[in-house]
């Protein structure tokens, strides 16, 4: 069995994980996929090179942090180093004595299999360095929830760190302890600019277009008005007939109400029915009044058909086709203040109910069970400076008494 006398720590680093996950958490969420390609084409870009410059991972944070639980033993970092958003950590981690493992891509969407041949490192390492008390795992795939488990079964004391809000809470609940990498000593604040609204000019190109049942009646004033205008141009067209009349009828119909929608009524209604406008005069106004381009000239029954074809693949789209898909609601994410509070109040229920002689207990044991309860707590992370800063912010359940150099904790009833 290891030694806990001396501990000795291994440290093991998926780094394209970290890598990706900081970038998502200092950018926004799915951020990383998005400039993928344009990382691997051109990362010298000076936007792509000031937002990896701004989600750069301080590795010396993560090693320090590592070292508080004992000697280094070996420090290995797992990734393609060919890729440029790698390389530029090569100077820094060999300066900090890390082995560098080099991982190419097996597929074309860059998978490299680094938690597959992490964990087969770390098992072997276990059996060939069996003085090894800390496993450290720097990652946040829910994939490495067995080696966690494994190396706990061995005896070891595992260690985990991820980025908050890319780290499974599986793999947290599968460490004895695990620590946020925003919460490292060193690492900055993310502070991100709220969302800048849409200008008007944006939102009005944005808006979908609410005219398809205009351009219907349109077409079909269209339709009537060349139908009607063909015996006054050329005298050939059937008269006489209840059709023929009909027709005219309607098509001196649209021709009015086009022309009042386009702003050239005549000074009276009589006026307008009297001296109707030309077929080509209508159809003019009316693509005026709805901002369209007029179709090509119809000269036959034919050539009609096939305008109309191609004027249905320039159409707006319909309401139904501009409107987007309703997306699946994500799960609410819950207040971590309040998740802290009920673990809280959790570990003193626990506490007290294994303790009966004493109903005040010592402050560093409730943080402990806290801790083993769920190895994701930090005090920090939650923006208090120490523990017992974190339960005087929750007096409504929790009294703090400080006497001499002790810290008691007791619930409130």
């Amino acid at each position: 069995m290891p030694d806990l006398q001396d501990p000795r720590v291994a440290v093991y680093l998926d780094f394209d994980n970290i890598v990706m996950s900081w970038y998502d958490r200092v950018h926004g969420k799915n951020s990383y996929s998005r400039d993928r390609q344009r990382i691997a084409e051109n990362p010298a870009d000076p936007e792509i090179a000031e937002r990896l410059s701004a989600a750069t991972i301080d590795v010396g944070a993560i090693i320090d942090f590592a070292a508080s639980f004992g000697t280094l033993v070996l420090t290995r970092a797992y990734a393609d180093w060919s890729s440029p958003v790698n390389a530029i950590y090569r100077s820094q981690l060999v300066a900090r004595a890390v082995d560098l493992v080099q991982l190419f891509p097996a597929a074309a969407y860059a998978k490299n299999g680094a938690d597959i041949r992490l964990a087969v490192d770390t098992v072997e390492d276990m059996f060939r360095l069996p003085d090894l008390t800390h496993v450290v795992i720097v990652a946040g795939d829910s994939d490495y929830v067995p080696l966690a488990q494994r190396c706990k079964r061995l005896g070891r004391y595992v260690v985990g760190v991820g980025v908050a809000g890319s780290t499974a809470k599986s793999l947290a609940a599968a460490c004895d302890e695990f620590e946020a990498y925003d919460s490292l000593p060193g690492v900055p604040r993310v502070v991100r600019e709220p969302a800048k609204a849409a200008k008007p000019a944006e939102k009005a190109e944005k808006a979908p277009v609410k005219a398809p049942v205009k351009a219907t009646r349109t077409t079909k004033a269209k339709a009537a008005t060349g139908t009607a205008a063909a015996p006054a141009a050329g005298g050939t067209a059937r008269s006489g007939g209840r059709r023929g009349t009909a027709k005219a009828a309607s098509a001196t119909e649209t021709e009015t109400d086009a022309a009042t929608a386009a702003g050239a009524g005549a000074p009276g209604a009589g006026a307008a029915v009297a001296a109707a406008p030309s077929a080509a005069e209508v159809e003019a106004a009316l693509q005026e009044a709805l901002g369209t381009t007029a179709p090509p000239k119809r000269t036959s029954r034919r050539a009609t058909s096939q305008s109309v074809a191609a004027g249905a693949d320039v159409a707006p789209a319909e309401p139904s086709q501009t409107v987007d898909e309703p997306q699946p609601a994500e799960e609410p994410v819950e207040d971590p203040q309040v998740v802290a509070t009920r673990l809280l109040e959790r570990a003193l229920r626990l506490g007290h109910d294994k303790n009966d002689d004493s109903e005040w207990l010592h402050s560093s044991a409730v943080k402990t069970h806290m801790r083993r309860m769920d190895p994701s707590f930090s005090e920090k992370a939650l923006g208090y400076r120490s523990f017992n800063d974190f339960v005087k912010a929750r007096e409504s359940i929790a009294e703090l008494e400080e006497t001499g150099h002790e810290r008691l904790v007791r619930l409130r009833e």
